[in-house]
């Protein structure tokens, strides 16, 4: 690629679609991470608090003047189960079944539209009456209906 500028390879490889699509879930990602906190927070958290504690933001224990935020921890626990609970139904499982039904499906056999010659053993047409290449007479064979569904 030594004809291309600098420029010009990077404007490639910016608009290159799997780029754009990494931009725009990374964005989304950080929306959908934001709301999630917030319904941990501002929700979830009230409703499993434990007595006496309505925020797990503000327990924290300290050792020589250090603050360990343990509550910040059991927000962020909370809020990474609840993003890996939405992820898991909104998206796996329904992939999941979208490949689970593709699998299911039978793939019809294919119609053999040939059959051995009783002579010579050459591959003939199913309707065949001779045999294109020994010119050996051939009994029809009945062809069957397809099985209605």
């Amino acid at each position: 690629m030594a004809g291309k500028g600098l420029g010009t390879e990077f404007k490639e490889f910016v608009l290159r679609g799997n780029v754009i699509d990494l931009a725009v879930a990374v964005v989304i990602g950080a929306a959908f991470g934001a709301v999630v906190t917030a319904l941990v927070k501002d929700l979830l958290t009230p409703l499993i608090a434990i007595p006496g504690k309505a925020n797990f933001q503000n327990l924290a224990f300290h050792v020589r003047k250090s603050a360990f935020a343990y509550g910040d921890f059991i927000n962020a626990v909370i809020s990474f189960l609840s993003i890996a609970l939405a992820v898991f139904l909104f998206v796996v499982k329904p992939v999941n079944m979208l490949i689970a039904r593709r699998h299911q499906e039978p793939t019809p056999e294919p119609a053999v539209a040939t059959r051995p010659c009783p002579e010579c053993l050459s591959e003939i047409p199913k309707e065949a009456r001779r045999c294109k290449f020994c010119t050996a007479e051939v009994p029809p064979v009945l062809v069957e209906p397809a099985p209605a569904e």
